[in-house]
Parts: C-alpha cells; sequence; structure tokens
C-alpha cells in the first residue's frame, strides 16, 4: 500500500475556535481527534494522488513505465476534465498508462478495486493502479459543525497484478440507489446548478448531510452486505482476520461490526487520526494495518457512501505486510 497525508493537522482544539463545538463534543459523537489538511495554492486531489503513487512504486520497486491503467476514485477532483487519474499519471511519470475517475463518494476505493480486477482477470492488462484520493476540505463548510469535524485530506494507493494462488480480491458486491441523493450531496457545481453567485451565497457548493438517515442507512446496508458476501463465501466470523469498514464515523463503525457479530479486535480504525477522508478511508486503513497483515488473511471491505452508493468485497491477502513496515 502507498499513501500519502498533508503535514498540517487540524486538531479539535484548533476547530473549536472556528465553530461553535468541542473536542468532547466531536469524539463522543463521531470519534475523530485530528485530520489531516492540504494547504497550499493550486494544490488539490491529483497532488494527494500523485504523492500516494510515488510512495507505492518506491515501496514495490515497480518502473512507472510498466503501469498499464491507473484508476482514481474521488469526488474532490481538481476539475471536471482532464481527469483527476490523467493529471496523477502525467504527475508519477506513467507515460504509458491511460486512466480515468470513478465517483462513487466512500464507494468509490472499493468500486475502482472491483473494476481494476476484472481488468486483471481478463488478461487485458498485467500491472493496475487504484487510487482512492480526496481533499475533502475543499468542499466543507468550517460553519457548519454536523459536517465540519468530520472530514479530512489524504490518499492511498494499491498495485494489482494477476495471481494464480487463490490470493486477491475474490468476491464483491455493490449497489447504488439515488434515492438516498437527497440526504447527502453537494448541490451545486454540476449542470443542474452551475456556478453563480446565488449558489455560492446558498453554500450549495459545500456537502449538505442529514446525519440521521445517513447513519441508519449506512449500519443496515454495510451490515447486510457484509454479511451476504461472508454466507457465499462460507466464511464465518472465525474465518476473518479482519473487517475493514469506511471510516465514516466511530459509531457507524461499532454497529457494523456489532451487526455481523464481529469482535473489536478485527476491526480495523484510524478515523482518530485521520477522519474520514472518503474514498481514501479504505486504502488508508490497509496501509496503516499493514505491517499487521499476513499473506492469506481473510479480509472483509466494507463502505458506504452519499448518492447513496454501498457495497463489499472479500479479499485474501496477498503478502506480508512486515515486509513493507514504515
Amino acid at each position: 500500500m502507498g499513501a500519502y497525508l498533508p503535514d498540517y493537522i487540524l486538531d479539535n482544539f484548533e476547530l473549536s475556535k472556528m465553530v461553535d463545538t468541542s473536542d468532547e463534543w466531536i469524539m463522543s459523537r463521531i470519534g475523530i481527534k485530528t485530520r489531516h489538511i492540504l494547504k497550499g495554492e493550486g494544490l488539490g486531489t491529483s497532488y494527494l494522488g500523485e504523492h500516494a503513487v510515488k510512495d507505492l512504486l518506491e515501496k514495490t520497486n515497480t518502473d512507472p513505465l510498466d503501469i498499464d491503467l491507473l484508476i482514481c476514485a474521488t469526488v474532490t477532483p481538481d476539475m471536471f476534465f482532464p481527469s483527476t487519474a490523467n493529471l496523477i499519471s502525467y504527475k508519477a511519470g506513467l507515460k504509458n498508462a491511460f486512466g480515468y475517475d470513478i465517483s462513487a463518494a466512500c464507494s468509490g476505493f472499493l468500486f475502482a478495486l472491483v473494476t481494476a480486477s476484472k481488468f486483471i482477470e481478463t488478461g487485458a492488462y498485467k500491472k493496475i493502479i487504484v487510487v482512492g484520493a480526496d481533499k475533502m476540505s475543499s468542499i466543507v463548510d468550517y460553519e457548519d459543525r454536523s459536517t465540519c469535524p468530520i472530514f479530512g485530506d489524504g490518499a492511498g494507493a494499491v498495485l494489482l497484478e494477476p495471481n494464480t494462488e487463490g490470493l486477491g480480491l475474490l468476491d464483491s458486491e455493490l449497489h447504488s440507489d439515488g434515492g438516498g441523493a437527497q440526504h447527502l450531496h453537494m448541490k451545486a457545481g454540476g449542470s443542474a446548478y452551475p456556478a453563480t453567485i446565488e449558489t455560492v451565497k446558498n453554500k450549495w457548493h459545500h456537502i449538505y448531510q442529514e446525519g440521521q438517515a445517513v447513519f441508519k442507512a449506512a449500519v443496515s446496508n454495510m451490515g447486510d452486505v457484509s454479511a451476504a458476501v461472508m454466507e457465499r463465501n462460507n466464511l464465518t466470523i472465525d474465518d476473518i482476520d479482519f473487517l475493514v469498514p469506511h471510516q465514516a464515523n466511530m459509531r457507524i463503525i461499532d454497529a457494523t461490526a456489532k451487526r455481523i457479530g464481529l469482535p473489536k479486535d478485527k476491526c480495523m480504525v484510524n478515523i482518530e487520526k485521520f477522519g474520514n477522508t472518503t474514498a481514501a478511508t479504505l486504502p488508508l486503513c490497509l496501509w496503516d494495518y499493514e505491517s499487521r497483515l499476513k499473506k492469506g488473511d481473510n479480509l472483509i471491505l466494507a463502505t458506504f457512501g452519499g448518492g447513496y452508493t454501498w457495497g463489499a468485497g472479500y479479499l485474501k491477502w496477498a503478502y506480508d505486510g512486515g515486509d513493507f513496515s514504515r
């Protein structure tokens, strides 16, 4: 796993000076203490992704010219076009790769991972990089205490290659329901509501979220789809080494683990220090826990995002992560 987190850390104490909140309020309701924020003029999601990819290439000793394809999952692209994947490929020196973006909010990395695995399985390509990256600070309203404590910036990346040992992404189940858009969306900036003075004044270019509706949908859908993937692959709780849940908030993580009967020590959690980095949460979890993972470990990836989008994947880990300990 490759990753990049910006140097600047916004903690709850500093955040409480910006909006009516406190460390106690945030920790009790969300479970986040710090989040990384990308600062600097003209620096967008491609900057995060570029550095995550370069970290990945260095760790795996991979020639950037050998990469066939790069898929970037993001909802905060640098611009509508060209795609952030194209910009990352250019900056990281992937001169022989083509690329494109996937927009599925917090489920984006899993959606991209499944897509890339199919390119590998067909034999069309041999080396594919999947990036999950978001600069959430670019669409957060720091006067809205219900959303601004939640999100942070970051990027994670993984290299997919052919495998004949029964390792890698073995199964998945993905879903979407546009009816959920009313509860979690960014209203303006697209073709329905192009940017105007009014849309800016109305703060329609920021995240809008109805917390209770999203919480209820996230817990039920993440739990159900995880259980479905486990059942389909005849996996019990004892077979699972780790649940890798989207880091939305601590209550959702706890409820999802409880929903499938998984103990806390089998649940990857780093939301306290990174916050919700949207498409980057799953790869940042894998990166953070990489040194603890062993070849053959059974992982269930579970996610839920705005729109709504959700899904789960069964991943059999393909290498001893301790070889890449940081």
